[in-house]
């Protein structure tokens, strides 16, 4: 029998070692009692778009940072992350689909680890997990696990989406803004006439509509923004899963899209258990090596009834692999009868650190992932659904190479990322024009 807690009758990994439990219960008594962040009819409604996907009727565009921070929760950083998603629907529309829009914002801030313990010049401390599990100075005080943070994640999280909703219903959506095609950064581009060509298209069907219609394209109330974040703090998760009125089953009322990571992906582990039960549309990261058993227990557990919308598999395997291992996992999944939205993740299988110790990512390698993956996915007869990207607004320098991204050198300017390297503004819309670009001549 499932319950929003028979997650804790399993082996729980990536769990934050709190000092005191009594406090943990304490929080988390407050946070059940607090208003939910989603409502149900929205999870319902991006399950049916998520369907639409599956049958390769629109698109998924899931992006936003690799782990949000409460000092980011601004309304100049949070008004140019739903400005970079809005700009990269828009240019992936010309692939010829509707988009999905799914940020990765109010709720990421917890992240799993590889390691335990993060070691310094000889001492040993906690590794950062988030904003929600702990602080990101290398003292003891700052990495001890603080429950707390639970209630400061909730609340960050919820005037985030409370801001994106206003901005979106206020008229930030408009699609007439010039600034949404400021293409200055493209003149360093092979393909910046086709870029530009791209543009004026977009710019062509507006008018086209409005002139047709008589009404004017892009009225804010039409355009949906969906949020996710990864489902890793199991308690944190599971007080604000509840039943509402006139609907069957349970709800995460704190995202519409919850994913299980790579990390945590065990068929037999607490995430699955916990992502069993709710209603929402679930995603499941997916790497190499991946076996038709692992596949099938999968869906057994989270889609038994094999329903459209339901699993999104977010696959992620590096430009080198993607090739061996992506079409046997399809395979696999195709011979227990599953029809997932198939999504990439081009992101974290390219993932290198340099001799310094910085991480970063070849935005080449980026995009050779995603190229990779719509070829693979046409070969086997069917589409992609969607890429998953970390990315910001602003002009860091964590990711290298680009129409005119950072070199190896220029990495230290603006690198801001306490966890993983992120796409900035250019390198974003650049990937959106390509991934257009390939979606465009792929389309009969």
């Amino acid at each position: 029998m499932w319950a929003p807690d028979s997650w804790r009758q399993k082996s729980a990994l990536q769990q934050p070692d709190y000092a005191d439990p009594a406090e943990v219960e304490r929080v988390l008594a407050d946070l059940h009692t607090l208003p939910p962040l989603v409502t149900s009819w929205e999870i319902l409604r991006l399950r049916d778009q998520l369907a639409e996907a599956a049958d390769g009727r629109q698109f998924v565009l899931q992006a936003g940072d690799c782990a949000e921070r409460f000092v980011d929760c601004t309304p100049v950083r949070i008004t140019n992350t739903l400005k970079v998603l809005l700009q990269m629907s828009l240019v992936l529309v010309i692939g010829a689909r509707p988009v999905i829009r799914i940020g990765r914002f109010a709720g990421q801030y917890a992240k799993p680890r590889s390691a335990n313990l993060e070691t310094r010049d000889a001492v040993s401390l906690p590794s950062y997990r988030g904003d929600n599990i702990n602080r990101p100075e290398f003292t003891a005080e700052a990495r001890r696990p603080d429950p707390q943070l639970l209630l400061r994640g909730y609340e960050r999280a919820s005037v985030t989406l409370n801001f994106v909703r206003a901005l979106v219903k206020g008229g930030f959506a408009d699609l007439h803004h010039p600034e949404y095609f400021d293409l200055d950064w493209v003149k360093d581009s092979p393909l910046a006439d086709e870029y530009h060509r791209m543009v004026q298209t977009i710019k062509d069907s507006l008018q086209f509509v409005e002139n047709v219609l008589g009404v004017r394209a892009g009225d804010t109330d039409k355009i949906d923004f969906f949020t996710a974040h990864e489902a890793l703090h199991l308690g944190y998760e599971a007080v604000q899963t509840r039943r509402v009125p006139r609907r069957p089953g349970y709800f995460n009322l704190l995202t519409h899209f919850p994913w299980v990571g790579l990390r945590t992906n065990d068929s037999e582990g607490a995430h699955i258990e916990y992502v069993r039960g709710i209603e929402n549309p679930v995603g499941i990261k997916v790497g190499a090596g991946c076996t038709r058993e692992q596949v099938a227990r999968w869906l057994e557990i989270l889609d038994p009834d094999r329903r459209p919308g339901r699993l999104t598999f977010i696959h992620r395997f590096g430009a080198g692999k993607i090739a061996d291992s992506l079409p046997p996992l399809i395979e696999h999944v195709r011979a227990e009868g599953g029809k997932p939205v198939w999504i990439c993740d081009p992101m974290h299988g390219n993932t290198h650190s340099l001799a310094n110790g910085i991480k970063t990512r070849n935005f080449e390698d980026i995009y050779s992932e995603v190229e990779q993956s719509f070829d693979i996915h046409a070969e086997q007869k069917q589409q992609l659904g969607g890429v998953h990207v970390e990315l910001t607004g602003e002009n860091v320098t964590e990711c290298v190479g680009g129409s005119r991204g950072p070199g190896e050198a220029d990495l230290a300017r603006a690198y801001e990322s306490e966890v993983d390297p992120r796409l900035n503004y250019e390198q974003s819309m650049e990937l959106a024009f390509l991934i257009a670009r390939k979606m465009k001549s792929g389309a009969h």
